[in-house]
C-alpha cells in the first residue's frame, strides 16, 4: 500500500498511518456448514505501541507475528479465528482451509 506513493514520501506516509490508524479488521463471510447462512471469520489488529513502530519502520512483514502473539491486547489471527468456527463445527474442513490465509498454519492449528 505505501509503494503507491513516490519513494520521497513514503516514510512520511508511515508515520501518518502510524499515527492515525486505531486498528484493522479483516473479514470474511463463510457458508455455514449446516444450514443456510453465513459466519464471520475475521482478523483483529488493534492498534498498540509495538505495531505503530512496526509501521513506522516499514517492517509491515512483522504484523502477522505482532498479531499471533497480540492475543492479550486483544489480536486475532484470521486462520485462528477460522479454527475456532471449524472446531465449534460452524464451517466444514474444506471452506476453511479455502479462506485460511496458510493452509499449513491452519492445519498445524487443529492438529493435522
Amino acid at each position: 500500500m505505501i509503494d503507491i506513493f513516490p519513494p520521497h514520501q513514503q516514510q512520511q506516509i508511515r508515520m501518518q498511518l502510524s499515527i492515525c490508524l486505531e486498528g484493522i479488521m479483516c473479514q470474511n463471510l463463510i457458508p455455514k456448514a449446516r444450514g443456510g447462512g453465513r459466519v464471520m471469520a475475521m482478523e483483529i489488529m488493534p492498534m498498540i505501541p509495538g505495531v505503530r513502530n512496526i509501521i513506522r519502520e516499514g517492517k509491515s512483514h512483522q504484523i502477522p507475528s505482532a498479531i499471533q502473539t497480540g492475543a492479550q491486547y486483544g489480536m486475532q489471527a484470521f486462520d485462528m479465528s477460522l479454527r475456532t468456527l471449524y472446531q465449534q463445527g460452524l464451517i466444514t474442513y474444506e471452506d476453511a482451509l479455502s479462506k485460511a490465509h496458510s493452509p499449513d498454519e491452519f492445519n498445524r492449528l487443529i492438529g493435522k
